[in-house]
């Protein structure tokens, strides 16, 4: 556990920030007491289950490197996920071409610090504080203990990813290059049931989904949604075999997360899960998993062990909805891509990052490039949000 004092603007004073290499060092009400209780990608439990089980480690890439901040009594008062990067997997703010052109002018783009949740593309607070504490002096402190962590370890940047929009107007404001991405997101308009959802949309389209759904639902499936002690090893462990064969399937490559962390999830965090699993006969066949929030369903893995027309769009999309309605949350995140999204209710919102680069002159071609990409995903959000399904602009 490394810790350094900063001198905090012109007072003499100076502030000793804890750099710790496992979040399981930190304990989890203190951590908690800073994240909250609304995003559960925060809480000091989805955190320590993605390190125990192998998933964020110094092995496969992510070596924590949490940064915390203590009051006069050694508590914690604010901290931060924070993790050195050795290649730029599992973010989903990508930045492979930045790395691949600061290779080509003769930098070394890994390591770098990346403030996030690990292989989660989920809005969410990155700089967490106390309630009660000086959230501006606090943020001003974190910030500049990731700058100092990242000049220690000679990194080439520092990128705090998917933070709330707030955070990154204040991260700018301090100095740090705004960016601007989008997903899909659906929004309960005070609904009371799915058919309410429907008769918001054009004609067409309110057809179009009727017959998905007749369709995903008469293909001889059992389809079920678990969330608490409902969830048993039994799911855990056909779910991670879904996820196993799609993620192979559809991107080619090792999956990120183990079958230890989805066990440790259903232990550690059952009241914030809500499983989707499809069942042929007395064999699961599919799944998709969410997470709840103070507001949101987050949507977050899907698997499945053969193709069934619309099962996806069912399971992902329409039951996350009907779960949405009848919990009373105001939004579905999906996750990340799928303008296929728009047609099912889900419209474009902006996601967020701000990235602070050590190399001046890197820094300026970068800052060059996100001004102009700036304005064309604002654009492209306005667009895209014209084409939706809704019959009033929503």
């Amino acid at each position: 556990m490394l810790s350094f004092s900063l001198s905090q603007g012109d007072s003499m004073a100076e502030d000793t920030l804890e750099v710790v290499p496992r979040i399981a060092d930190i304990p989890a009400e203190q951590w908690d007491s800073c994240a909250g209780a609304d995003n559960p990608f925060v809480r000091h439990a989805f955190l320590d289950a993605l390190e125990r089980s192998g998933s964020a480690t110094p092995e496969t890439g992510w070596a924590p490197r949490h940064l915390v901040a203590r009051d006069a009594l050694g508590q914690v008062a604010a901290c931060a996920p924070l993790y050195l990067k050795s290649h730029s997997y599992g973010e989903y703010v990508f930045d492979w071409g930045w790395a691949e052109a600061y290779h080509r002018a003769g930098g070394r783009y890994y390591p770098k610090l990346q403030c996030c949740v690990p292989f989660t593309p989920v809005g969410g607070p990155r700089l967490l504080v106390r309630e009660g504490g000086d959230r501006p002096a606090l943020e001003r402190l974190l910030l500049s203990g990731m700058i100092e962590l990242a000049r220690r370890h000679e990194a080439s940047s520092l990128h705090v990813t998917f933070p709330t929009q707030s955070e990154h107007d204040r991260l700018t404001g301090l100095g740090l290059l705004g960016r601007i991405g989008q997903q899909y997101h659906w929004r309960n308009r005070g609904y009371e049931c799915f058919e309410d959802f429907l008769a918001d949309l054009s004609s067409r389209k309110r057809k179009a989904i009727r017959k998905e759904r007749e369709r995903a639902n008469a293909q001889g499936l059992d389809i079920v949604t678990l969330s608490g002690s409902d969830v048993r090893d039994e799911h855990w462990d056909a779910f991670h075999r879904f996820y196993i064969d799609t993620t192979g399937r559809k991107w080619g490559r090792s999956a990120y997360l183990t079958r230890d962390f989805f066990l440790r999830l259903g232990e550690t965090m059952p009241d914030s899960v809500v499983l989707v699993m499809a069942r042929e006969g007395r064999r699961w066949v599919a799944g998709a998993l969410n997470l709840l929030g103070g507001d949101t369903l987050y949507g977050r893995n899907w698997g499945a062990l053969g193709e069934w027309p619309f099962l996806h769009f069912e399971m992902c999309y329409y039951r996350a909805i009907d779960e949405a309605i009848a919990r009373g949350l105001t939004w579905v995140e999906a996750g990340a891509q799928g303008e296929h999204k728009i047609q099912r209710g889900y419209l474009p919102r902006p996601t967020f990052s701000a990235h602070w680069i050590a190399d001046q002159s890197f820094r300026d071609a970068v800052a060059r490039f996100l001004e102009h990409e700036r304005e064309a995903v604002r654009e492209d959000i306005e667009d895209l949000a014209e084409a939706g399904p809704f019959r009033h602009p929503q």
